[in-house]
């Protein structure tokens, strides 16, 4: 029979070795850094032109017949729409004597579309920040680089807002199309009676710009929502949401 040594005393306990839990590469690659987004100039640009333009419009349409030619509040804010409406009977008395709710309708898409640009325009001059990670400088000074496109959003809020801007921009485009091919399937009721010249340069360059403008911002707001997507990877079950 073996018999086992006796220690004086009892070995020590093994010390608690630290759980070692793998963490996470910190490498310079697209999933690790943080993300922002950076508003272009020429879409700002097109958003401080176009949303005083539809609202003017949208008060147009909304107020008739008391914005029209005759009406009370006619002169001297939508004067203009005295040749407008010869131009384009749905802005006329052609169509609203018809009680064609499609100027209407289109109206009130139209503000849907703004309010989500004013969203988007607010967000970058609230949360923006220089690109070049200056201080943000006084309320002028945010308001001319939110104008010029020389700030930037970062996280869950510039993607929220990235989001706004191109939604918006893909309904801006469809209708304005929509806009268009209604002409064409009603025999251009409403604008085929203008001269070649007067159709050119009162109907088609004015509309032809919510056709161009927001295919261009589709375009490096896409862009900018495909790159990120194709560099940031598949978000891990236990990462939290971009703050």
């Amino acid at each position: 029979m073996v018999s086992t040594r006796h220690h004086p005393q009892e070995f020590p306990p093994a010390p608690k070795s630290r759980s070692v839990t793998p963490s996470r590469s910190t490498d310079s690659t697209p999933s690790s850094t943080n993300w922002v987004h950076t508003p272009t100039a020429a879409v700002s640009l097109w958003l401080f032109i176009s949303c005083p333009l539809v609202l003017w419009d949208a008060g147009y349409v909304l107020l008739r017949p008391h914005s029209m030619p005759g009406g009370k509040w006619h002169s001297p804010i939508w004067t203009p729409y005295a040749l407008y409406g010869t131009v384009d009977y749905i802005y006329g008395w052609p169509a609203y004597n018809a009680h064609n709710g499609f100027t209407a309708a289109q109206t009130y898409l139209n503000l849907a579309e703004t309010a989500a640009y004013l969203y988007y325009l607010w967000i970058v001059y609230k949360y923006g920040t220089p690109a070049t990670g200056a201080s943000r400088g006084s309320k002028s000074q945010r308001l001319w680089s939110a104008f010029t496109g020389e700030r930037v959003v970062g996280g869950r809020t510039g993607a929220i807002a990235l989001l706004v801007a191109f939604s918006a921009s893909v309904m801006t485009l469809s209708k304005t199309i929509l806009y268009w091919v209604q002409e064409y399937c009603n025999g251009f009721e409403n604008i085929g009676h203008n001269d070649m010249w007067t159709l050119i340069i009162l109907w088609i360059i004015p509309n032809g710009a919510w056709l161009v403008f927001p295919s261009w911002n589709l375009h490096v707001l896409g862009e900018e929502i495909v790159a990120s997507l194709a560099g940031g990877g598949p978000r891990e079950p236990d990462r939290p949401k971009a703050q």
